[in-house]
């Protein structure tokens, strides 16, 4: 049990090409939240007092060339990595420290050309992650075959980013999801590699999960986000492609026919999901995904709670994880309220103690 030991993190320095750490930072502190995402990059403000610096420091947080990295001090477990892409200071006794997660990078790199004829959505991933494995940084395939086949054609032409790639396969129906996580590269802990994971899901997905966030208890405020505005909710979506007029490729109505049925209004949703999309089929599996995400509308669960009295991030859940909200009573749910969602996403502030999953009811 982790309840009453401070989330307090170790920060490294290191080769963002090899991992290897250069220098630990014990005089850097993030001046705000640290976050990631499912499926996309979060961006981050840190702040070194030099003071407190090692010589090596700047070697450590060149713009471009390193990784910063912090590892929970209580579970050893590497927490949260980004790559440091500014770097201000000059008469101050501070460097202030601009860093992005690893997804980032992926949109530095393209993908040339790609014909993915039913192929494993595992294989699709590999083969798009051919580029940033070549002279990047330390990426490592955690791609197990899903068992479901897969299109995807992408010309070079159309200069296509791997991020925008990546992120047409998960926005698919049945697609991928697909994360970058920070993991110690051996026993001895002198470096890190990046495992590039893709599953059917990301996380744990169960009904009866251990993780509990509760009100009150660990958590201090909740809010239940619930939408059905334009843009959150539809019972019809079409995928619309580039182009004007006839010309402009559209995907097959995907249409909520048992909501309709029960009485729903129809409500029409029409949207392009990524340039250079050519592939009927491929518009229409976007339609249908989107279909499945906003047909009842978005229910969303923002949870701020002390990080030292909660689950323990990356010890007891993780991105992607189902996780339960427990509320005895409050004035939106005076008679209390049982939800199990998914993180989809997270900020942990270690110096305030708080801890801030955005959980994403799917049923």
């Amino acid at each position: 049990m982790t309840a009453g030991i401070p989330v307090e993190l170790a920060w490294y320095g290191c080769e963002l090409r090899s991992g290897r750490i250069i220098e630990d930072l014990p005089a850097l502190r993030p001046t705000g939240a640290l976050s990631r995402r499912l499926g996309t990059s979060t961006s981050t403000t840190l702040e070194l007092a030099l003071g407190g610096a090692p010589r090596g420091w700047e070697a450590a947080t060149d713009q471009g060339r390193t990784l910063l990295v912090g590892v929970d001090t209580y579970t050893d477990q590497p927490v949260w990595a980004g790559i440091v892409l500014t770097r201000e200071g000059g008469s101050a006794q501070t460097v202030q420290i601009g860093a992005v997660t690893l997804e980032a990078y992926l949109d530095r790199r393209y993908t040339g050309e790609q014909v993915l004829i039913q192929q494993d959505q595992a294989s699709v991933i590999t083969a798009l992650m051919t580029a940033p494995l070549s002279a990047g940084p330390p990426f490592v395939l955690d791609a197990p075959a899903t068992g479901t086949l897969m299109d995807l054609t992408l010309s070079d032409g159309d200069d296509r980013t791997v991020l925008s790639a990546m992120q047409e396969v998960m926005g698919m129906e049945g697609g991928p999801e697909w994360t970058i996580d920070v993991a110690w590269s051996s026993s001895s802990h002198t470096g890190f590699v990046l495992p590039v994971r893709a599953r059917t899901a990301i996380g744990v997905q169960t009904r009866n999960p251990e993780a509990t966030f509760d009100f009150p208890g660990c958590v201090t405020s909740y809010t239940l986000a619930e939408s059905y505005e334009s843009g959150k909710g539809a019972t019809v979506v079409q995928a619309r492609g580039e182009g004007e007029g006839d010309s402009r490729l559209t995907s097959t109505p995907q249409i909520a026919t048992v909501l309709e049925a029960d009485g729903w209004p129809r409500y029409v949703h029409r949207y392009t999901p990524a340039t250079g999309i050519t592939d009927p089929d491929q518009l229409t599996a976007h339609a249908a995904q989107a279909l499945a995400l906003m047909q009842t509308g978005a229910r969303v669960w923002t949870v701020d709670a002390v990080a030292s009295q909660s689950p323990r991030l990356g010890a007891d859940w993780a991105l992607g994880d189902s996780v339960r909200i427990a509320v005895e009573t409050s004035p939106r749910h005076p008679v209390g309220a049982q939800a199990v969602a998914r993180a989809w996403s997270w900020e942990l502030d270690p110096g305030a103690d708080r801890v801030r999953p955005i959980l994403v009811e799917e049923d």
